[in-house]
């Protein structure tokens, strides 16, 4: 569905995506990870036609992107950063203006309006001016649009940022119910929406795909994954502590809050198991356990691992160079 290739783009001497390449195919979530001024939005903006690539190409549902855009573009709905759209419209004549763009016109365009509507529950703000909505009802405008024509790609630029939580969980069940049929990517900064909607997760940092996997197979290069969370009364603490160190497979104990009051996090050496033997040992010592869990791992551990804890300021000019770029298209 979809296959990019080695995709590069450079303002000036600024390099904002470096040798970009992956496939994807129907069914999958994809979603983009990466601190700001990664590179996202702008592969997202050469995937969609939206920016022309420094080198490289992508090609949607058979088409390359850079020599038959119309084909490829015809495939894809997309949502930009900040869901842009007329301010002086209102939902419905915006729709309505999409629509005829898109080709339907008539029962057609009511019916394929109508639907669009309904999945994002815009239909209590249609007759108001854009202008005047709150920002998560311009985001379900926007993402209103990229339904619009039920395309095969979809492609989601922080499909729920300004929405309330009730909103958020709306947004990803409807991502969960169109992915069957569809190839979606979505970029976002909420570590938790990856878990929620995703199959898999692409980490990119300084323009280039860092990690590339289930969010199960990322999670399991936090150090957290297979650490068991263990909760005992306080005057056990010490003497578990010193204990437990002496387990060959633990990498080393730290002190944590819990629900249950204080607990002790066990790390494993790499590749380990060692639920087994916390719970030999305190049955061993008639510890009472308060409380025991394994950790899965954390997608945030594996984050400021991969991108070095980074949280740049180049995001700003990287949206500048990219604004630029589109005035001086237009």
């Amino acid at each position: 569905m979809i296959d990019v290739r080695h995709l590069r783009k450079c303002f000036g001497p600024f390099v904002a995506v470096d040798d970009v390449s992956f496939g994807m195919g129907r069914g999958e979530v994809l979603g983009f990870l990466g601190p700001n001024g990664a590179g996202k939005s702008t592969t997202m903006k050469m995937i969609t036609g939206f920016l022309a690539p420094t080198s490289g190409t992508a090609v949607v549902c058979g088409a390359d992107i850079t020599t038959r855009p119309i084909e490829a573009k015809r495939r894809i709905g997309y949502l930009p950063e900040g869901a842009p759209a007329y301010p002086d419209m209102t939902p419905a004549s915006f729709l309505a203006f999409i629509a005829r763009i898109r080709g339907f016109h008539g029962v057609e365009a009511k019916k394929r309006i109508g639907l669009a509507v309904e999945r994002v529950s815009l239909k209590d703000v249609l007759e108001q001016p854009i202008e005047t909505l709150s920002k998560g009802f311009k985001r379900r405008v926007g993402l209103a649009q990229a339904l619009l024509h039920d395309p095969d790609v979809l492609i989601l630029d922080e499909p729920t940022d300004g929405l309330d939580p009730n909103q958020k969980h709306e947004v990803r069940r409807l991502i969960s119910e169109l992915a069957a049929d569809k190839a979606i990517i979505i970029s976002t900064h909420i570590l938790e929406e990856v878990d929620a909607v995703c199959t898999r997760a692409m980490i990119i940092a300084r323009g280039r795909v860092m990690a590339d996997g289930t969010p199960g197979e990322l999670a399991a290069r936090s150090r957290h994954h297979n650490a068991v969370r263990l909760a005992l009364p306080d005057e056990e603490m010490q003497d578990a502590w010193r204990e437990l160190e002496r387990l060959p497979w633990v990498a080393g104990i730290e002190g944590v809050a819990d629900v249950d009051g204080a607990a002790l996090m066990i790390f494993p050496k790499p590749g380990q198991s060692i639920v087994a033997s916390v719970a030999d040992l305190a049955r061993a010592h008639r510890w009472e356990v308060l409380g025991m869990r394994v950790e899965r791992g954390r997608l945030d551990d594996v984050f400021r691992q991969v991108t070095g804890g980074e949280v740049t300021s180049s995001h700003v000019e990287e949206t500048e160079l990219v604004d630029r770029e589109t005035e001086e298209v237009h």
